[in-house]
């Protein structure tokens, strides 16, 4: 037999109460005495009765929804990328802390985002879009409260979210030379970003140009290749880069994703890291200190980051005001055993 559900009518009933008295309780506002306050909570703890979300959301014009929109990420790629992992844990645990729900959603540059006014979204955090995207601006003109992650936007009224991705860019490649390196390969995350001057691996990229200058090491466009976002990519990558390895050679790949698929690559082919060549990546995901070798890379707080995304969003739809509207997160170093110094 189907339990019937409970409601705020028998919930009053129960406490002997207006469902207004209720109401004020669940919602915490109103004048109700402490004692007939506790009552109510018992009687809902007792019962477990939960509120309905959809009807208050109607009333309230507040769905307690927020959407991660990641554009360009096909069908099937999340999986591949565990940074995304470790920024929607940290989105999403300070969402909970308010009760609100986090969906993720891939986008394409010319979709409808009829979705967002339709699910009554409260709130969207969009990571890594193309400043020169016509998805810019048709996020920007919805009017919602929104946090751009990742993208180095010009406006400064928006609300935005990154790492010091150039100082990371800049530690990476100076740690290489400063092992005895003056051929740094560079392989970036997204295709195209570098070429397009915008985002996270643009910022990366002028980092690395500026400890090359500083080490007056020539740059070299054949060394600097678009396609290590995914372990697949990277692992094929190896084959691409295989003729410009030489003594003198090492690598910096801007994601640890892509170095791990290219680590793999480069063993197959019969090129040992770190005894044959250096390799470093770029997050200090999770597992990085667990691989055989454990990966030198960049560190930057990815789990941090999520949550000041969230703490800016939670903050507009309360409508408090904020002085700050971009946030830089530091980067560091994390030296192990995938580059060691230049032994010829």
């Amino acid at each position: 037999m189907i339990q019937k559900k409970i409601t705020i009518k028998d919930i009053a009933r129960k406490a002997n109460v207006s469902i207004a008295t209720v109401s004020n309780v669940l919602n915490n506002k109103g004048r109700v005495s402490t004692k007939t306050a506790n009552k109510i909570k018992q009687i809902i703890e007792q019962d477990g009765y939960t509120p309905n979300l959809s009807a208050r959301s109607l009333k309230n014009k507040n769905s307690h929804l927020l959407s991660v929109i990641v554009p360009y990420l096909h069908k099937g790629e999340f999986q591949d990328k565990p940074y995304f992992w470790q920024v929607i844990t940290g989105i999403e645990s300070g969402a909970r802390n308010e009760n609100f729900h986090v969906m993720l959603t891939g986008i394409s540059d010319d979709e409808n985002l009829s979705f967002i006014e339709e699910r009554h979204l409260d709130g969207i955090i969009v990571i890594g879009i193309d400043k020169n995207s016509n998805l810019l601006e048709k996020i920007i003109n919805l009017n919602k409260p929104c946090v751009f992650m990742d993208s180095y936007l010009d406006d400064e009224k928006l609300y935005q979210v990154h790492s010091n991705d150039r100082l990371g860019g800049y530690l990476g490649t100076k740690h290489l030379i400063s092992l005895g390196y003056n051929k740094i390969i560079l392989i970036s995350g997204i295709t195209g970003k570098i070429k397009k001057q915008s985002g996270v691996d643009y910022q990366r990229y002028l980092g690395y140009r500026q400890a090359l200058a500083e080490a007056r090491i020539p740059y070299s466009d054949q060394l600097v290749f678009e396609e290590g976002q995914t372990m697949v990519n990277g692992y094929y990558s190896a084959q691409k880069i295989l003729g410009c390895l030489d003594d003198n050679t090492a690598i910096f790949v801007l994601s640890d994703i892509g170095a791990m698929g290219l680590i793999r690559g480069l063993n197959e082919l019969g090129v040992t890291v770190p005894t044959d060549i250096s390799v470093m990546g770029y997050d200090d995901i999770f597992y990085t200190n667990y691989m055989v070798p454990s990966l030198t890379t960049i560190k930057q707080d990815i789990f941090n980051k999520g949550q000041k995304a969230i703490d800016l969003l939670l903050a507009q739809i309360k409508g408090n005001s904020l002085e700050e509207r971009k946030i830089s997160l530091p980067v560091e170093l994390r030296i192990r055993e995938s580059t060691i110094k230049r032994s010829r």
